[in-house]
């Protein structure tokens, strides 16, 4: 018999005929199904899902096979959730199912057992079967109540004996489910027969295991007892013996440089580890904990140099540029000198890959005599990586700022953290919030660390971070260090460092002599404009490194001597020229504007183009602009559209006319308010046709008003202002400050157009 009724998908629970039970739903669909049912005749269909995680499982994500219940009460607990206790009565096979009026229909077909006709005899044969089974069953499993065993066996009916053992056996979802379909009684029958089988071999096993661990504790405990009184017996006796483990750990701390309270705890634990058994898991943790404090240098410290020429050369040598960490790390270095103490710095070096953060803190601990240790942060998300795990888990360890200190063996070295911007979080702790003690020099002198449970000193230890972007380090973790930007470097930097630094290091490193290869300056100056694009020199030295292994090659293969490579073979080596700067236009335009741009690997110029066409008045922005960029370019509208009356432009243009304003290249993401004034230049040009120079870039921030206000990366905005041929570039005043610290060969050649308004920046711009 087919029919319609009301359907809760279960989890991890089934149900079968004749069982009595309570569960909780708290699905709207579910509850709203038994609302439905005890509306009706107060039969609801219970089908068990096959994944319990589902919230909204569908047909195929449930058994086939199900039980129609009668729901005999219903109640409502707090936090929206219904108990109800029903009765299954019949199996059911479900044929689809629909979600109406808020809750699931399903159609089922009612299953009728199939009847097994077998004699009086097999029957009775099975019923015995089934009691010894379950005799057994009672014996092994202590948890199992007699007085349930007892009720069962009271049950000579076979069929009601199968049926009430498969409701009262402790079984899973997935095994109640098995016996739910299965075809007839016969078949039930095998089946919790051979599941009651296997029930008996697992708890058996068990069994055999807690045995064996009971034998092994009683082992060890009769072992420690005579231990203990072997030690007596020699003490009596007066027998010299050598040091024990304990001993020479009890001997290591008193010779240990560190302060009483470090010395008490590794007595402390020495003795806690003499009363444990050598074979035990908790004396192998005493053991590294104990090891960990012995080798921590608590008082230990090394002499710094102090010789600031010394210093300088070794900086100068080992660095082209990067003049402000030069200067800062010198003054570090003189202020120690004087008052032969001094807070050590924590210095952030904040700038684009490739520009040498990490290689500059390997050289300034060549130049102090430090220590050196590199703790790489990129994509720690535990907060223990830093703060260390509590000795209560299983293969704890010190956090990596102790660690660190450890590998050192001094408490005053150059500790380099890498990649501070590419911590995460999650679910474990905030790996930046575990920052803020160690980068505060107010606190660090009692650093804790969960796995020391002891204060360590990392006053004395000179911080050194590196980050690309300063803007997604933490606010109270940046307030702790001190920026120092590292900028992107010039065509003439780049070139120095290749002849200074990069190209004995790619011989050396490809195997061969300083006679073997020579590449003019030429050449490298093609290979720094045509074949890499970023604002370090990685990419350039994997260049070089690319050559050196060809001209490997050539001397092994053809017996060359010598390979020279120019600016005419570098294609022989490099193949074609990758990248060309694209060059200021060579006429004036109208609605053409040369933007100037930050990105990640250096400066680059925009071309913004801006066209007007019959249509409602609407602004089409297209080439990839983030939010900040659009609300720029809605801005430099409005004020253009304020400027109409002086301008003579029509007041119903901007009703009239659709505006699309396109930035190339439209497969690169752009945003930022710096192209704010390019865009309303470009506005302005293609509503009033008036050219514009091509000869000027410009870079600043628009109000509506027509203010011009300050923007960043300069340096390499102008860099590329100077490669695209540029020779007057509109910067605003409050930029002023930081034109003065470039260095005169960028500047060199271009007149710089200082504006706070948008009027003077037309003033310039218009031809």
């Amino acid at each position: 018999m087919k029919k319609t009724i009301p359907v809760i998908p279960m989890r991890g629970l089934t149900v079968l005929p004749t069982m009595v039970l309570h569960f909780d739903i708290s699905r709207e669909k579910s509850i709203k199904a038994v609302e439905a049912a005890m509306a009706e005749d107060q039969i609801i269909f219970l089908v068990t899902q096959q994944n319990p995680d589902d919230n909204n499982p569908g047909l195929r994500n449930l058994y086939s096979i199900g039980v129609a219940a009668r729901i005999r009460n219903v109640a409502k607990l707090p936090r929206n959730i219904v108990r109800v206790m029903a009765e299954g009565l019949e199996r059911g096979k479900l044929l689809g199912i629909e979600d109406c009026d808020g809750y699931l229909h399903a159609r089922v077909e009612t299953i009728r057992e199939t009847e097994t006709e077998y004699d009086d005899m097999t029957k009775l044969a099975m019923t015995r079967g089934l009691e010894e089974l379950l005799k057994r069953y009672g014996q092994l499993n202590q948890k199992f109540g007699k007085e349930m065993l007892r009720q069962l066996l009271e049950i000579h009916d076979f069929e009601k004996l199968v049926m009430a053992v498969c409701v009262h056996l402790p079984l899973s979802y997935e095994q109640r489910q098995r016996l739910l379909e299965a075809e007839d009684m016969v078949d039930r029958y095998e089946q919790l027969c051979t599941m009651l089988v296997q029930e008996m071999e697992i708890i058996q096993i068990q069994n055999e295991i807690q045995q064996k661990v009971r034998e092994r504790v009683d082992k060890n405990q009769r072992e420690y007892v005579l231990r203990e009184q072997m030690k007596l017996i020699q003490e009596e006796l007066g027998e010299d013996t050598l040091l024990s483990e304990v001993d020479d750990y009890i001997q290591k701390a008193e010779e240990l440089c560190a302060s009483d309270e470090v010395k008490e705890r590794i007595r402390k634990e020495a003795q806690r580890l003499k009363g444990l058994s050598g074979n035990s898991a908790e004396s192998g943790v005493l053991r590294n904990y104990i090891e960990t404090l012995l080798e921590l240098p608590w008082e230990k410290m090394s002499e710094d140099n102090h010789d600031l020429k010394r210093a300088a050369e070794i900086l100068d040598e080992d660095h082209y540029g990067l003049e402000k960490v030069k200067e800062r790390v010198l003054e570090f270095l003189a202020v120690r000198s004087l008052t032969e103490k001094g807070d050590s710095p924590i210095l952030c070096l904040v700038g684009p890959p490739g520009t040498g953060k990490t290689s500059i803190a390997r050289s300034i601990a060549r130049a102090l005599d430090k220590k050196y240790v590199r703790i790489s942060l990129g994509g720690v998300r535990d907060e223990a990586e830093i703060r260390g795990h509590r000795r209560t888990y299983v293969g704890a360890m010190p956090g990596r700022i102790a660690a660190g200190m450890r590998q050192a063996g001094v408490k005053n070295p150059l500790m380099l953290i890498d990649e501070v911007d590419k911590v995460s979080s999650d679910y474990k702790g905030d790996t930046s919030s575990a920052l803020l003690e160690v980068f505060d020099s107010e606190q660090n002198c009692r650093f804790h660390d969960h796995y020391v449970e002891l204060p360590i000193d990392l006053s004395q230890v000179m911080f050194i971070a590196t980050a690309n972007d300063a803007s997604t380090i933490p606010r109270p973790l940046l307030d702790r260090m001190e920026v120092i930007e590292l900028g992107s470097y010039t065509s003439n930097e780049k070139l120095h460092i290749a002849k200074r630094h990069l190209l004995q290091k790619q011989i050396e490193r490809n195997g061969l002599k300083k006679s073997q290869l020579t590449i003019t300056k030429t050449a490298l100056a093609e290979m720094i404009s045509g074949y890499t694009k970023e604002a370090g020199v990685r990419q350039l030295e994997r260049q070089i490194g690319r050559i050196c292994r060809k001209a490997a090659r050539e001397i092994l293969e053809d017996g060359a001597k010598n390979v020279r490579v120019s600016a005419k073979n570098l294609e022989e080596y490099l193949g074609r020229r990758r990248y060309t700067f694209q060059k200021r236009n060579s006429q004036n335009d109208i609605g053409i504007v040369r933007g100037l741009a930050w990105t990640s690997v250096g400066g680059d110029t925009l071309e913004i183009e801006v066209n007007t066409m019959p249509g409602k008045g609407e602004l089409v922005l297209t080439g990839q602009l983030g939010d900040v960029m659009k609300e720029s370019a809605r801005a430099a509208v409005s004020y253009v559209r304020s400027l109409g009356e002086k301008y003579q432009i029509d007041p119903e243009f901007f009703t009239k006319n659709d505006l699309h304003i396109h930035i190339p290249e439209g497969a690169v993401p752009k945003d930022g308010p710096s192209a704010g004034v390019t865009m309303a230049t470009a506005v302005l040009s293609a509503t009033a046709e008036i050219p514009v120079r091509a000869d000027v870039a410009m870079t600043g921030e628009i109000t509506l008003r027509g203010r011009v206000l300050a923007i960043g990366g300069l340096k390499e905005k102008l860099l590329a202002a100077k490669q695209a041929g540029i020779t007057t570039v509109i910067v605003p005043e409050e930029n002023r400050a930081d034109i003065a610290e470039i260095q005169d060969e960028i500047k060199e050649g271009m007149e710089l157009v200082y504006v706070s308004t948008m009027r003077e920046v037309l003033d310039t711009a218009f031809a």
